[in-house]
């Protein structure tokens, strides 16, 4: 299986978070109305991807260029206890709940575009400095945004409209809020992708997601939310396991249940719905799942692991109304090593 990196840039506001297993869905739905995305088209490829997957996404993460040719990637800070990232040796206690604050507020991990995890020796920031340096990137200045963020969240105000009159109705004015985030303008998000060869390429895969982006991703695609453009992609090589002890997952994904020793994540529960036709189906909603959401670190019972590119299993009996509907459980996974000496 090949890594490809691909790069694209929000054009408005997102009604729905780029996680690597709703990025799936969407794909398979480009599949279904275009088999030549994929050989043997999309029934085969998810029939069999209980046992190998045809394609894994990762969930979208900001990415950089502090200078031409250098790259950095802001993931998420793996879901590990606090003491192993920050050690806090000897402090008094007023000094280590200050320090332990601070710490809990930098929940983004710098990575290098090698791609190499080491636990307690990467370079974790808040949101107030990872858009600094966005700035200083773009602008030179690192002077204070009206923003806070990279990723804002605001509600955006609507109202029901009758179709048919074109208003709200006599004595029917029904405003709504719906939630959205948008990206800090001018941003460049990267998601990777876990290609099978044999059945399809990273030009098939652009050719997906490029339509994704123009016809809109996620909820409220048809009043404007989730347009995006495809910039650029490229191949990966994945880094070497050395001293790791553990895989660094980048998308929510739901492990084997015999597949580790020991397991450090937050749980994420995926009400799923069904897109496109289904959504307008007698019951489009399916079965909750419960996941380990991105930053999720999995110490596997077996070394092999460790160097398998893919964590976790497909999910099957997720819809009534599409029985054969599969739920992307796995992650495109990193190894990372992990120093457990410091006080939990």
């Amino acid at each position: 299986m090949e890594l490809h990196e691909i790069t694209i840039r929000p054009l408005g506001a997102m009604g729905t978070a780029l996680r690597g297993d709703t990025i799936f869905g969407q794909y398979c739905w480009q599949v279904a109305y275009d088999s030549s995305l994929v050989q043997d088209g999309l029934e085969i490829n998810v029939s069999r991807y209980h046992e190998k997957p045809f394609v894994v996404f990762s969930s979208g993460f900001p990415r950089f260029e502090p200078q031409p040719g250098t790259i950095t990637y802001a993931m998420k800070r793996p879901d590990l206890p606090l003491s192993w990232i920050f050690p806090c040796h000897g402090k008094d206690q007023a000094s280590s709940v200050r320090e332990r604050k601070k710490n809990k507020a930098r929940k983004w991990m710098l990575v290098g575009a090698d791609l190499a995890l080491e636990a307690s020796q990467m370079e974790y920031i808040d949101d107030g400095a990872l858009l600094k340096r966005f700035l200083k990137q773009t602008s030179g200045s690192t002077e204070e945004s009206d923003a806070a963020h990279v990723l804002a969240s605001f509600s955006q105000p609507h109202n029901t409209i009758n179709r048919s009159t074109g208003t709200t109705g006599s004595g029917e004015f029904a405003p709504y809020s719906q939630e959205a985030g948008c990206y800090h303008p001018g941003l460049t998000i990267a998601i990777f992708a876990l290609i099978d060869t044999e059945v399809t390429d990273i030009g098939n895969v652009q050719t997906g997601l490029t339509r994704m982006g123009q016809f809109g991703f996620g909820k409220d695609a048809s009043i404007g939310l989730g347009r995006f453009s495809v910039e650029a992609t490229r191949p990966l090589s994945f880094p070497e396991v050395g001293g790791s002890t553990a895989v660094y997952c980048m998308a929510p994904s739901v492990p084997a249940g015999e597949s580790y020793r020991e397991a450090y994540f937050l749980p994420f529960v995926r009400f799923g719905k069904h897109g496109d036709s289904l959504a307008c189906s007698g019951n489009p909603f399916k079965n909750p799942v419960i996941m380990a959401d991105e930053g999720a670190v999995f110490v596997p019972k077996e070394e092999a692991a460790l160097r398998r590119p893919y964590w976790g299993k497909a999910v099957t009996n997720v819809s009534l109304s599409q029985p054969e509907t599969i739920v992307q459980g796995y992650s495109i996974c990193l190894p990372i090593g992990i120093d457990a000496g410091g006080e939990t």
